[in-house]
């Protein structure tokens, strides 16, 4: 029998934010994080994004490294005792499309497979709640008391997810060409290539770009499109406002 195989990335695929973000804020919460770091070196770049000048990967790209130096040190049991509250206050913030296909999956007897650059701890727990076979994160990496070190094994690049995917489909011998995946962002290319059913959802210009330029994946991909209450499929052929 075949084993086919549903890979997803989290952030802006299935969650509609980024999952370190709502960390990010509800560490300032707990006062992990000083509130004044956000008004000095945050503020402006997301202000930016939000009025449609900035980029969201400049936004969240200067929130990284001042959540993971302001981890460090911290115990793990209770940085997630805070992703536990991340998860249960904002875990239902998801696409309606990927939400529909991952219950599809499910019902098809698929496996499932978050793939993602947050934390694996954060990652962990989104993969508990929507029931997936199994998942691959950012390692943060603690020391022999359980406290965070400030190092960490990055997920977020095409090249890692390549090697984690290309372990967990020969773990769970997946046939590839009848397998799906589901991403964003330029980050999720290797992965999208790899299967016979990939689907871009609300991508950005730049995995647009890559679509558009790749003849292999441009004639297999399937564009998704979620904007208020309507879901748009596309081809690779959609044209796109170069402002």
């Amino acid at each position: 029998m075949k084993k086919i195989g549903a890979f997803f990335d989290i952030d802006g695929t299935i969650y509609r934010e980024a999952l370190l973000i709502q960390h990010f804020k509800k560490l300032m919460d707990y006062e992990v994080i000083d509130r004044g770091i956000w008004y000095t070196d945050v503020k402006k770049v997301y202000e930016e994004w939000k009025k449609r000048y900035g980029d969201y990967e400049e936004y969240l790209e200067t929130l990284a490294p001042i959540y993971l130096d302001n981890l460090k040190g911290e115990d793990r049991k209770f940085v997630n005792y805070i992703a536990d509250h991340v998860i249960k206050a904002s875990g239902d913030q998801v696409y309606k499309y990927s939400r529909e296909r991952l219950k599809w999956h499910k019902k098809q007897g698929h496996f499932i497979f978050f793939i993602s650059g947050s934390p694996d701890f954060l990652v962990a727990r989104i993969a508990a709640k929507y029931e997936a076979t199994d998942y691959r994160g950012s390692i943060y990496k603690v020391d022999s008391s359980e406290k965070f070190t400030g190092e960490l094994i990055p997920m977020w690049d095409s090249s890692s997810k390549d090697r984690v995917i290309s372990e967990l489909i020969e773990e769970y011998d997946i046939t590839l060409d009848e397998s799906y995946a589901y991403g964003d962002t330029t980050g999720d290319v290797s992965m999208l290539k790899k299967m016979g059913k990939p689907i871009a959802i609300n991508p950005n210009k730049a995995l647009l770009e890559i679509i558009k330029k790749d003849k292999e994946l441009s004639e297999k991909v399937e564009i998704i499109v979620e904007r208020k209450d309507v879901i748009y499929s596309l081809d690779s052929s959609v044209k796109f406002l170069d402002y």
